[in-house]
């Protein structure tokens, strides 16, 4: 009989103690604790950060039971336990004031079931203080701290800069706590979804190691291939695994390449459904804001090139686009680049549901909510050739535009702007697209792929010559052979009347 999927389970006690399926990690945990004392790990939102902490936590208090048959189980002292300060921030955080009141009560928490008696500050960082060091002389131990979720009271208010502002003080006050309590603490880590730079946040903490991106601990958190072709053997027997490593696999943190969890558990779940589950958890909007706000060309999502310490910082004065879809999860690692002694990272969509998903998302937010309807057709267009139909289609998705979202900016004088709506519109199809792909004669604004057929895309702002550049530079010369047809298409949009007012089309013979 299979064992219980552990939905939405974050407690390593009930996974084990009530035999659900376990995917082992205490062998990670030990190397991990064994070999370090201040950890920070960054990870995207529902990978299985606190389960892995929890898990840390039941091994420092020595809770040997749920550990059998386990890699860690013969090779750590259950005989030495110490005490845990456990600090999860997994609340809704609107407010300083609600903020700083939510923290006092996990403080409560830790002090009742620590035991310990004092009269405690009302201030969060006074408090932290007193909990470390009442702690240590309670236990005449060192302490172990583990801070779940980090910055989740900061990415709460990440569109209300002055608030995120305050709550950043705030906690840089309660977490230099840990800097200068050094002498009592064993071990602490530290989990989140950004990272913010040691000046904003962690003030002082030099000997803090990040992880997020360290080959020996890429797969800490996520499953791997191997976990799926062994621990969830039985549950995926008559699945097709390369869909499902398409739709699921490919973050890479520079080791094995890892499935989100919560993808997997939920596929298995609801009767094994390709669908967004991991994606319709969190709403992103703040990256919708952050498109509008700097007018983002969105073709450049695509095999981004960024340089290391842009990938590791994380400033909410300076939001940057890609490092903020990069860290949070929409983004992942393709490839490492060294140049010069310096590091880049090649950046693109971990996998199919997050390509998909997001572009869904942008077109939903711009549109009044046709994009069903519309890709529908836009996929059966595409399909038989018929670009009599395209142009009318077309003219739909940018009606179907909210209006709000010309307003107050002039972004529908870009041509960036149609690029990047047109871009999103057929990127929800999951067709293969380059944007502004180069020849050796210029730049083509957009080429799609399908099946044997290749459409090129130029686009003009008011202007009703639309193919005479294609047609110059012979664009599409790089995609005749004898098993492709190939059509330019020429579009020209009007910034009056926000739509296109040119379409022509020809079929290029080889």
């Amino acid at each position: 009989m299979l064992k219980q999927l552990p939905l939405g389970i974050q407690t390593f006690e009930k996974i084990r103690s009530d035999n659900y399926l376990y995917v082992d990690k205490t062998k990670i945990a030990l190397d991990l604790i064994k070999n370090n004392s201040y950890i920070f790990l960054a990870r995207p939102r529902r990978f299985g950060k606190s389960l892995f902490m929890d898990t840390i936590h039941n091994i420092y208090e020595g809770n040997k039971e749920y550990f059998k048959g386990l890699y860690i189980y013969d090779k750590w002292d259950w005989t030495i336990k110490y005490p845990v300060i456990k600090i999860s921030f997994a609340g809704i955080f609107s407010s300083l004031k609600n903020t700083e009141k939510t923290i006092l009560s996990i403080l409560d928490n830790n002090k009742n079931r620590l035991n310990l008696e004092f009269t405690e500050s009302d201030e969060i960082s006074i408090y932290f203080k007193q909990l470390i060091e009442e702690t240590n002389k309670k236990y005449n131990q060192k302490v172990v701290i583990l801070v779940d979720e980090y910055d989740k009271a900061i990415l709460d208010n990440i569109d209300n800069l002055k608030l995120a502002q305050e709550i950043r003080s705030s906690l840089r006050g309660f977490y230099t706590q840990i800097k200068d309590n050094d002498a009592y603490i064993e071990f602490c880590m530290l989990t989140g979804v950004s990272k913010f730079s040691k000046v904003s946040i962690f003030s002082g903490l030099n000997n803090l190691k990040d992880i997020s991106l360290n080959v020996e601990f890429g797969d800490i958190c996520g499953y791997t291939q191997n976990d799926l072709e062994t621990v969830f053997k039985e549950y995926l027997i008559d699945v097709d695994m390369k869909e499902l490593k398409s739709w699921y696999n490919g973050y890479n943190f520079l080791g094995l390449k890892v499935y989100n969890p919560y993808d997997i558990l939920q596929f298995l779940d609801k009767n094994k459904e390709f669908d967004n589950y991991w994606f319709e958890t969190g709403t992103p909007t703040f990256l919708m804001n952050i498109i509008k706000k700097q007018n983002y060309f969105l073709p450049n999502l695509n095999n981004i090139i960024l340089e290391k310490k842009e990938a590791n910082s994380f400033e909410i004065e300076d939001l940057k686009l890609e490092t903020v879809m990069f860290q949070s999860g929409y983004l992942t690692i393709k490839e490492v680049i060294k140049k010069r002694d310096r590091v880049f990272y090649l950046l693109d969509f971990p996998n199919k549901e997050v390509k998909l998903s997001f572009y869904d998302y942008i077109l939903e937010k711009l549109t009044n909510n046709e994009k069903f309807i519309i890709s529908d057709s836009l996929y059966d267009i595409l399909e038989d050739s018929s670009l009599d139909n395209l142009e009318n289609t077309i003219k739909k998705l940018f009606s179907s535009i909210a209006y709000n979202n010309f307003t107050n900016n002039d972004i529908q004088n870009y041509e960036g702007f149609y690029a990047s709506v047109l871009y999103t519109y057929f990127a929800t199809l999951g067709l293969e697209l380059i944007a502004e792909d180069v020849t050796n004669k210029g730049r083509i604004d957009l080429t799609i792929k399908f099946d044997n057929k290749v459409y090129i895309f130029e686009f003009k702002i008011n202007s009703n010559d639309v193919l005479s550049q294609i047609k110059e530079k012979k664009y599409y010369e790089k995609y005749l052979s004898a098993d492709s047809e190939v059509y330019i298409i020429g579009i020209c949009f009007d910034t009056k009347k926000r739509n296109l007012t040119s379409f022509e089309y020809e079929k290029i013979e080889y």
